[in-house]
């Protein structure tokens, strides 16, 4: 039992008055003389005990009054928290695609978001975390508002931040009773996410009523020629199998193929569309099949005129450049020193300084400036290259310093796997492969760089120099020197240096990705480029250079579909998105394996219940009323003793 106000008890030990004043007080008998004295005696004895009995029930009847009184102005109640405790929920609903779906009631997200504006307790302050907003301290009003108007997003949000951010909420409020429930379909989560130090919360898992999906994996083009191209569209079929689903492909609003098709239980299939190749092509493809997810039914392609890559040699003439960078997607041009056209350095995406011996300053200046304005460059030093011509270069170009070369056989052994250099190269870490060597090799220092190939030693063979598109090779790559170009690794390496120095626009991209794209335009000052489609627009962050605009989309856009990117009024190029294939897996938590193996989660497939429970647990049951009855029941008491007890 609690007490709101608790002073007030300081007045129980005045209750000893009415005992003292009962104790000490003395009644005068007045004696009158009668004949038959033994009889008034015993009179007399009777008529004090009798009196004295009355007089006991009075003061219990009064003292319990007193006592029943001041109870009831401390105001008892019961309850798991003080007045004085604020109750703050946080709640954390999950609106990504996957909650796009019906389930028992209905819409997943929909009954979700009625069932909180139920049962939540109006009294309470909230914290409501979604995928894509944040909104502290609301009222059971705002909350409601809020709910009312939510809705389904591509955003994803790591489960693991949302733990984080229910402690940093829970760390930030003092004298606060903290409550927090999850309210997700849980999927992609695993069970290694929750450990025992994970705070305390009452989880709910929405389910959707059926467990089969199928949806378009990706798509990708093959045997492409000057006439047609291959579609092909890869299904994922989860679940049973499933016979004659129709899919047909369109441009735009066009029909152009159709078909039907039959997948196995839990397997992929390839479907293939052979099409008239066109300069521009706006695929949409769309299966039409009623399953868990719709929003995966439908996925869109750009085909555009890409433009080639412009690559540019300077220095030795090397035969392995011009196989790696062929004519179906580079242009390739190979110069020695003395023939440079300055004029066409700013028309190439990717210049390689191959085993010069020095580099002259004209030259030096004129790859500093491409390199500002967003070229890439790939330094290869020679057997006899100048180390203080070298420095003076790269001390301007990527803040770095190489020392004299060093004669000595090394083994390159070790590939950092995580740089962008070897994105989707390797499907999984190669660590024992026929190591290529180098005979001699200039060490470099660099103040903000990467390595991206190290020597046994763990010096850099290939790297990054100051986070910029510089990249240095330590050792020549001739035969006399390497045998590094008979390793498997010469071709990725350099093909990407090629592909990374101009990001054209792909196939298709994926929403809430971070994808970067280049285009080839010449803005004048104060000029964007903005992304539109027939329903939204907006301006995603770019850099200019000096033939090209980087853009980079993560944020936006939100919805799947074709989007032009503009400048002024015209349409450089369409760009195609996608919602992320991870949305449509039936990979979900076994929220009941978790609960027995953690005391600190509590899980629940219904809303109202949780709800119910934590309003019930944090009611406030008054007891003041009882006390105050009492009083009235002991006065009461007292004054049929005074009338009807006749000692």
């Amino acid at each position: 039992m609690q007490f709101q106000n608790p002073a007030i008890l300081y007045f129980l030990p005045l209750l000893i008055i009415p005992i003292l004043v009962h104790l000490f007080q003395l009644q005068k008998f007045v004696k009158v003389p009668f004949t038959n004295v033994a009889f008034l005696q015993k009179l007399v004895q009777e008529t004090r005990k009798s009196s004295q009995i009355k007089k006991w029930l009075i003061l219990a009847t009064r003292l319990l009054l007193f006592t029943a009184l001041i109870f009831a102005f401390a105001q008892p109640y019961f309850s798991d928290k003080t007045l004085e405790t604020k109750q703050h929920t946080f709640v954390y609903l999950d609106n990504s695609l996957s909650t796009n779906t019906k389930g028992a009631k209905g819409d997943l997200l929909q009954i979700a978001a009625q069932e909180i504006i139920e049962n939540a307790s109006k009294k309470d302050h909230y914290t409501l975390q979604t995928n894509t907003d944040f909104y502290e301290d609301i009222t059971y009003d705002e909350l409601k508002n809020t709910l009312l108007t939510i809705k389904n997003t591509s955003k994803k949000i790591d489960l693991q931040s949302v733990l984080l951010k229910m402690n940093s909420i829970k760390n930030q409020k003092s004298n606060t009773l903290h409550k927090n429930v999850l309210i997700s379909d849980f999927q992609n989560t695993y069970q290694k996410m929750f450990t025992n130090v994970t705070a305390n919360f009452s989880g709910i898992q929405l389910q959707s009523n059926t467990k089969n999906n199928i949806s378009i994996d990706s798509v990708f083009i093959k045997n492409e020629n000057s006439t047609n191209l291959t579609v092909n569209v890869v299904v994922k079929n989860q679940g049973v199998h499933k016979k004659n689903i129709p899919v047909a492909i369109f441009n735009g609003n066009k029909l152009i193929s159709k078909q039907s098709f039959s997948a196995e239980e839990n397997t992929n299939k390839t479907i293939s569309f052979t099409l008239q190749n066109e300069p521009k092509f706006l695929g949409k493809i769309v299966l039409t099949f009623n399953d868990t997810f719709t929003f995966d039914n439908t996925f869109y392609f750009s085909l555009n005129n890409t433009e080639k890559i412009n690559v540019l040699s300077i220095g030795k003439d090397v035969k392995f450049l011009s196989k790696i960078y062929t004519k179906d997607e580079f242009n390739f041009t190979q110069s020695s020193i003395k023939n440079i056209n300055y004029n066409t350095l700013s028309k190439q995406q990717i210049i390689i300084l191959s085993e010069l011996e020095k580099i002259p300053e004209i030259v030096s200046k004129s790859i500093i400036d491409f390199s500002k304005k967003g070229g890439t460059v790939v330094i290869i030093p020679s057997l006899d290259s100048d180390v203080d011509s070298y420095n003076l270069f790269l001390s301007t170009i990527g803040n770095a310093k190489i020392q004299p070369q060093v004669k000595d056989t090394l083994k390159i052994t070790n590939i950092n796997f995580n740089h962008p250099l070897f994105k989707n190269v390797f499907s999984k870490k190669v660590r024992n492969f026929q190591y290529p060597v180098v005979k001699s090799y200039y060490p470099i220092a660099t103040k903000r760089g990467s390595n991206i190939i190290n020597f046994e030693n763990n010096t850099p063979f290939i790297s990054q120099l100051n986070n910029k598109k510089v990249y240095w090779i330590s050792g020549a790559l001739s035969k006399e020197n390497s045998n590094f170009l008979n390793s498997p690794l010469i071709v990725p390496v350099f093909y990407n240096f090629g592909k990374l120095s101009f990001k054209h626009s792909q196939l298709y991209y994926y929403l809430d990705d971070e994808n970067k794209i280049d285009v080839t335009t010449n803005l004048k000052k104060d000029e964007i480029l903005t992304i539109k489609s027939a329903e939204t627009s907006f301006i995603p962050p770019q850099q200019t250079y000096q033939n090209k605009v980087s853009i980079t989309t993560k944020n936006n856009p939100l919805k799947a579909g074709f989007y032009n990117i503009i400048s002024k009024k015209d349409a450089l190029q369409t760009i195609a998105f996608n919602t992320p294939k991870e949305e449509s897996l039936l990979d979900f938590l076994e929220v009941k394996m978790l609960a027995s193996k953690n005391n600190n989660i509590n899980f629940s497939f219904s809303i109202a219940d949780v709800f119910k429970d934590l309003n019930k647990k944090n009611e406030v049951h008054w007891l003041w009323k009882w006390f105050l009855a009492l009083a009235i029941v002991s006065l009461l008491l007292e004054i049929l003793i005074l009338k009807f007890y006749k000692p």
